[in-house]
Parts: C-alpha cells; sequence; structure tokens
C-alpha cells in the first residue's frame, strides 16, 4: 500500500504554499518530497502574480508538478488534471519519495484523491448550451438546472456560467444528476488533508494585503502580457479573480483602488466557497496556525 498523500487544502491564503515546503522539509527535503498543485489557476503559464503562484526562487529547490502546464488560450479540465496529477504522484511514489498535494481547488483535490469519474464531452451539445446561455442568460440556465438537480444547482453560483453549462451537459449526456458525480467521500489514494484554520478577520485582512500587494508587485503589467498571448479567448483563464478586474482596469472601465475594492471582495467570496467544500469533507483535520504547524501535519502523516 503506497503512503498516504499529504494533502494542504482549504481557503486562499492561508499559507498553504509555504507550509507544504516546510512539511517538505521536516520530511527530508527536496530528495525526500516533492509537491504536486491543486490550484487551478496555478495550472496556466504566465498567470504567477496573481494566482499568488511561487516563484522558482522561493521553491527551496522542490520539484513542483502540474504548474505551468496550460496556454491561457486553453479551458482546463478536471478529468485532464486527474489523469496527469495522479501520474505524476505515481513518479514522485515510484522514485521512492513522498507527495505533497497542495491547492484550494476542491473538485480538483477531490478528482486526484477520491474515487471519482468524469464523464466525456461532447461539442455539439456544450456549444448548444454555450449559445443558450450567450442568449437567455447564465440565470436561465441556472433555474433549468434547478430543475433538473436541484442539489448541483445549490454548489453552483448561477454566474458560474461554465459550470452551469457542464452540469447540464452532464446530465443531457448521462441521463444522471450531475451532483451524482460527487459520490461518498471515498479515497482513491490514501490521504491525509490538512486545512489551516486561520480566524476569519485575519484572513480576511490577509487578503486585502495581498490584493495591494498584486497590484502593486505587476499585476497589470502581467495581464497586459497574458492578453498579448490571448487570455481574452481563454474562457477559464479570463475569468480568474483578479485578472477579470486588472482587464477592466486596463479598459478603463474600473481605476486601480475600485480594482483593489473588487479583487478584495471577489477573494474573499471566493475563500468562503472554499471554506464550505472542506467543511462538507469529514475526513479534513483542521489546524491552528502555530509555529509547530509543519511538524503537527507531519505527525498526523506518519
Amino acid at each position: 500500500m503506497p503512503v498516504p498523500v499529504i494533502a494542504v487544502v482549504g481557503p486562499t491564503a492561508t499559507g498553504k504554499s509555504d507550509l507544504a515546503l516546510d512539511v517538505v522539509e521536516l520530511l527530508g527535503g527536496p530528495s525526500a518530497a516533492e509537491v504536486v498543485n491543486a490550484d487551478a489557476m496555478q495550472l496556466y503559464r504566465g498567470m504567477d502574480i496573481g494566482t499568488a503562484k511561487l516563484p522558482v526562487e522561493e521553491r527551496r529547490g522542490v520539484a513542483h508538478h502540474q504548474l505551468d502546464v496550460l496556454d491561457v488560450t486553453e479551458e482546463a479540465s478536471v478529468a485532464a488534471y486527474q489523469r496527469e496529477a495522479r501520474a505524476d504522484i505515481a513518479a514522485v511514489h515510484a522514485r521512492g519519495r513522498r507527495a505533497v498535494l497542495v491547492g484550494g481547488s476542491g473538485l480538483y483535490v477531490r478528482a486526484v484523491l477520491d474515487q471519482l469519474e468524469f464523464p466525456g464531452t461532447d461539442p455539439a451539445v456544450r456549444r448548444r448550451l454555450e449559445e443558450r446561455a450567450e442568449q437567455e442568460g447564465s440565470t436561465a440556465l441556472h433555474t433549468e438546472l434547478t430543475a433538473r438537480d436541484p442539489a448541483a444547482a445549490a454548489r453552483i453560483l448561477s454566474g458560474n456560467v461554465r459550470r452551469v453549462v457542464r452540469a447540464l451537459e452532464v446530465i443531457e449526456l448521462t441521463g444522471r444528476p450531475f451532483s451524482a458525480r460527487l459520490p461518498e467521500h471515498r479515497y482513491h489514494l490514501p490521504a491525509v488533508q490538512v486545512v489551516v484554520d486561520v480566524p476569519r478577520a485575519e484572513l480576511d485582512e490577509r487578503i486585502a494585503v495581498r490584493a495591494r500587494g498584486m497590484l502593486d508587485g505587476g499585476l497589470l503589467e502581467e495581464t497586459r502580457a497574458l492578453l498579448d498571448a490571448g487570455l481574452a479567448r481563454g474562457r477559464t483563464a479570463s475569468r480568474a479573480v483578479g485578472y477579470a478586474q486588472a482587464v477592466a482596469v486596463l479598459e478603463g472601465s474600473l481605476d486601480v483602488e475600485e480594482a483593489h475594492a473588487a479583487i478584495t471582495t471577489a477573494t474573499r467570496q471566493l475563500a468562503r466557497r472554499q471554506e464550505k467544500w472542506f467543511r462538507r469533507d469529514p475526513r479534513v483535520h483542521r489546524l491552528e496556525p502555530g509555529a509547530d504547524l509543519a511538524a503537527r501535519v507531519v505527525a498526523l502523516a506518519a
């Protein structure tokens, strides 16, 4: 039986990336463990500042996988991610090392760790639903999803066109509710999942400070370069928190202060959704922040 994957998960801005590296160091360093990304937006090349992606020079020599694997014009696929991330973990284990999975994209975490299967896609069905979304609006499609699969509709925001379309596509292709694709919490790979339970007021402040740091640290310049690379054509990447607001600044519909407020609000909303997602999983260990945090994680994984 393989050793458990150590999964550092939870809301954005809780310090997952640094904690993962602290855990790797306690396990023995780069020769003992490697990191696998589970943040959907960090899959994209060039989306560095706005996703808080660790620069190479700050990765402490530790190998990182599933970073910078997509162009911004491509659509992230959780099924493709599942296949590739599991292959990375298998290769890490084959090298005699521990795999540390890090990220806050809940479905991507479950795709790697749990017994989940993802149905295929039909371009014609997808195109028809996307055209309806453009003509009728996402609220109309969400209303239809509510009628056909209330459980899925309750989990998906009406404004999240991509996920609403995908849910209706799966229902049409399989004849089964989209919510049936998320069965009981049952591991495919043995794992220990941990969330750092940062108090909400502190997390909100961290988010505001990070949003300011991103804007001061080159987010607008990064977004301009991404637009040149085709960001506007990327259905997934162009809607990422931070980049959508940066595009608005570059287009003149927001000023920088308005963008900071909008990024802060959107990121806090994202953190709330991530918090709810991981609270639903009874297997997740919730840990209080502290100097010995990495040691507690390693002890759990032992």
